[in-house]
């Protein structure tokens, strides 16, 4: 069993700014890579500093290209299995298995759009989830909202700072409190409750209604549903919110010991910046806990008389 001082699963912006944190702090570190990002199907990220505009799959390739002057291994694969193990934990991935002593979880969350037909062939297209990144490309276009009640009134005020032609389409009853409805109308924005027969277009979105009208609009906006992506936080037995993300503390520590999270599983804001700091963040709490263990370890060494036997160091056999 190949053995790290860290494992991180994922290799998202969380991931791959922890691995560049560990790494450059001389800590052996695999990082497995499940595959595409998140964020793969948009065309670009922005509000990335100095690389604004840039594909999400060349922002992956410049950060995997920056570990490699560390002692960093990036194996392609998902962790398929994880269990506490030699004071740590043994992880079992596409490639076998491997020794932790920490554990940092940078899985991610995986959207759960809704059921409109046309919609996920546009997802990261002309169909997007924040108008902070899909927002300045779309300035002043003719912009859809789709959602209902508070958090289809609050996307739809949010993305009026882009366009003064915004529309919300309920696909169905709205939900919408008379307040949330006042305020909408304060800003010229529409309500559409008509329920939604399929989109259409390519570099535009053609909503097509139940009753035969049409609107074309230039992009799309809404807030999918999220769950976890892995089963790992729920099999070591994390702690979650009501929301299924990864309960964490200011230093991305989980309530199970010597486990971490970052990034999207955690609630934290789903932005390129905000993932790669929580990554940093919970890579130094993680560091800083293996610089105490290293300490404590010397000092049992130290502290051992003469004639006693030295402990042998872990075994490499396979978890039981």
């Amino acid at each position: 069993m190949e053995r790290y001082d860290a494992v991180i699963v994922g290799a998202g912006a969380a991931g791959l700014n922890a691995a560049l944190v560990l790494g450059g702090s001389r800590r052996e570190v695999l990082l497995l890579d499940g595959g595409p990002t998140r964020n793969a199907a948009a065309r670009a990220a922005h509000g990335v500093f100095t690389r604004d505009g840039a594909a999400p799959t060349q922002l992956k390739s410049l950060g995997l290209a920056d570990l490699a002057p560390y002692p960093v291994t990036v194996r392609p694969g998902v962790a398929r299995e994880v269990r506490p193990w030699d004071g740590g934990f043994a992880l079992r991935h596409d490639g076998g298995w491997a020794f932790a002593r920490r554990l940092l979880l940078v899985t991610g969350v995986r959207d759960v759009l809704p059921g409109v037909p046309g919609l996920r062939e546009r997802w990261g297209r002309t169909v997007h989830h924040c108008p902070y990144c899909d927002g300045w490309p779309s300035r002043e276009s003719a912009l859809g909202v789709l959602g209902s009640h508070q958090e289809g009134h609050h996307l739809a005020l949010s993305v009026r700072a882009w366009s003064d032609r915004v529309v919300l389409l309920t696909n169905g009853p709205d939900e919408l409190t008379n307040e949330q409805r006042e305020d909408l109308r304060r800003v010229g924005v529409p309500v559409v409750s008509t329920p939604i027969r399929r989109l259409e277009g390519k570099d535009t979105v053609r909503v097509r209604f139940r009753d035969g009208e049409r609107l074309t609009l230039d992009a799309l906006f809404l807030n999918p549903t999220q769950v976890q992506r892995s089963h790992l936080p729920a099999s070591l037995g994390c702690a979650m919110n009501a929301k299924s993300r990864v309960v964490v503390n200011e230093h991305g520590m989980t309530s199970v010991r010597g486990v971490w999270a970052a990034g999207d599983m955690t609630g934290a804001p789903q932005y390129v910046m905000s993932a790669a700091a929580s990554g940093m963040l919970a890579a130094i709490s993680l560091n800083t806990t293996l610089i105490h263990e290293d300490v404590r370890r010397a000092g049992a060494a130290f502290h051992k008389s003469p004639g006693e036997p030295q402990s042998p160091p872990p075994s490499g056999g396979e978890a039981s």
